[in-house]
């Protein structure tokens, strides 16, 4: 998708959320694209720091829905933060990220499902069970390292950094993104 396309997500993103505080939407979604399915994440920040971050691994509903569903839930129930506030909203930055559909890695042992990720590129969804995890391609840049940054997504999954198995699973997408200072 081109930069039009956050010229729109990222506007109604914001919209979704206004909405939940009560002000009155400005965005509209009338864009025939806007009713294919996709999948996203809406990632909100406050000074530069992480402020709620959810979203979508597989496009089940209208792109246009997952963005306003997943804008309001980064906002009010992301569980690592209390609920956004009317005097936070406006100081708070909104990123939309559209996934591409999540491709299946294959590999004989974890080196070699390390040499397979590619930093500053992929996303990774780590899966084990019940167990799973995903990190979107923004995060190779707090954590460039292959190693550490598959030991940090086995630990966001609740297993412990150092573990491997057989039964793993790894999948990759690639993001399109838009951020609202960038309009």
């Amino acid at each position: 998708m081109n930069t039009e396309a956050g010229r729109i997500l990222v506007p109604l993103a914001r919209s979704a959320i206004g909405r939940e505080l009560g002000q009155n939407p400005t965005a509209t979604a009338d864009a025939e694209w806007l009713h294919a399915p996709g999948a996203t994440f809406v990632t909100l920040t406050q000074d530069g720091r992480l402020r709620g971050c959810i979203g979508t691994l597989a496009a089940h509903r209208p792109l246009a829905d997952d963005v306003t569903a997943n804008a309001v839930a980064a906002a009010f129930r992301d569980p690592r933060f209390k609920p956004l506030t009317d005097d936070e909203f406006t100081a708070v930055r909104i990123e939309v990220s559209l996934l591409s559909p999540a491709e299946h890695l294959a590999w004989d042992d974890e080196a070699g499902a390390l040499a397979q990720l590619r930093p500053d590129i992929d996303g990774v969804i780590f899966e084990y069970g019940h167990h799973r995890s995903t990190f979107l391609p923004q995060v190779w840049e707090q954590l460039p390292d292959r190693t550490e940054f598959l030991a940090q997504l086995k630990y966001k999954a609740g297993l412990p950094p150092d573990f491997w198995s057989s039964d793993v699973k790894l999948s990759r997408y690639t993001v399109s993104k838009w951020r609202e200072d960038d309009h």
